[in-house]
């Protein structure tokens, strides 16, 4: 009799909580050199010390494309997405004609102004004088690549462009080899690859003519056109550029619970994400989700946001 009631507590202890293991999520991010990758980094410790039951690691991708194609495989749980590109995901449009992605979008934590820098010295004072110089779009596979071509066939614009990583093209502008690229700011400064290059070589930013910004706004809704004061970085004088929001997306079939566990730590934080990207201090994290959405926010995220009383406008409830 003892020997068989020692038998099933055992079994018990198998089976029961102290088996329990906590659920591992792969969160894709971007390019290790990029600012961005400091901010998710911050976000898997986020989840690690604040989600129960979640354990959490960051990988570097490609970011935003990459990271639709691996959710799609299977191969990363959450990732870095821009707004612009989801709703061409979601939608089955641009880069996905004819595969819409079932994307579900968690929360926006910046806006992104994509700034064309290039070196003071070559010989570039706006945007069409690109034509026929070594120029780099945007990081392989990301949206600001993608953004960016889609910008420049709309305004008739044309350059050589040179294929390649954030670090592989950060090292080319120092040595003279590409004349610039298009990077996403981090608010409203510029981003930590581009300050490298600034501690190397001069360089200048390209804003939009008035006319090409009024284009843009009437022939690409997706993206907003923005205005940036001066001091970007020392020296900038402000000019106009095309931006979308930037956030956290994940496939519709991530469980509930879990994406409302993600939710919760990343809205309760009150300085991590900040000290990981100084634009983000004092930033509504919330408001600016609903603000910059362009997809259904997940059935975990809804849960919070309308249990601390925002209302969610219909077209990011799910099904929509």
């Amino acid at each position: 009799m003892k020997h068989a009631l020692m038998t099933l507590l055992g079994a018990a202890m198998l089976t029961g909580p102290a088996l329990a293991q906590d659920q591992d999520l792969l969160i894709g991010s971007t390019s290790a050199s990029s600012s961005h990758y400091g901010y998710f980094v911050a976000v898997g410790q986020l989840i690690n010390e604040n989600a129960e039951g979640l354990n959490a690691s960051v990988v570097e991708t490609g970011a935003t494309m990459d990271n639709i194609r691996r959710m799609a495989r299977g191969q990363v749980d959450l990732g870095l997405v821009t707004t612009n590109t989801a709703q061409h995901a979601t939608s089955g449009t641009n880069a996905f004609d004819g595969k819409p992605q079932d994307l579900r979008l968690l929360w926006v934590y910046t806006n992104a102004p994509q700034n064309v820098v290039v070196r003071a010295d070559a010989g570039v004072e706006t945007l069409e004088d690109l034509a026929g110089v070594r120029f780099n779009p945007g990081i392989k596979g990301s949206s600001t690549e993608a953004t960016t071509e889609a910008v420049f066939d709309t305004l008739g614009l044309a350059a050589d462009y040179v294929r390649g990583s954030t670090t592989d093209i950060v090292g080319a502008i120092k040595d003279n080899r590409v004349a610039g690229y298009v990077k996403s700011g981090s608010g409203q400064k510029l981003d930590g690859s581009t300050m490298d290059i600034a501690t190397s070589v001069d360089i200048g930013v390209i804003g939009l003519s008035a006319e090409q910004a009024d284009k843009l706004r009437k022939e690409m809704p997706d993206i907003s056109v923005v205005d940036i004061p001066a001091g970007a970085a020392e020296g900038i004088p402000a000019y106009t550029t095309w931006s979308f929001g930037v956030g956290v997306a994940a496939p519709a079939s991530l469980d509930d619970e879990t994406a409302y566990k993600i939710v919760s730590a990343i809205m309760a934080d009150e300085k991590a994400q900040a000290n990981a990207m100084a634009s983000l201090k004092d930033a509504d994290l919330a408001q600016m989700t609903l603000d910059y959405a362009t997809i259904p926010l997940h059935p975990g995220a809804v849960r919070w946001f309308e249990e601390n009383g925002h209302k969610v406008p219909e077209k990011l409830t799910p099904g929509n």
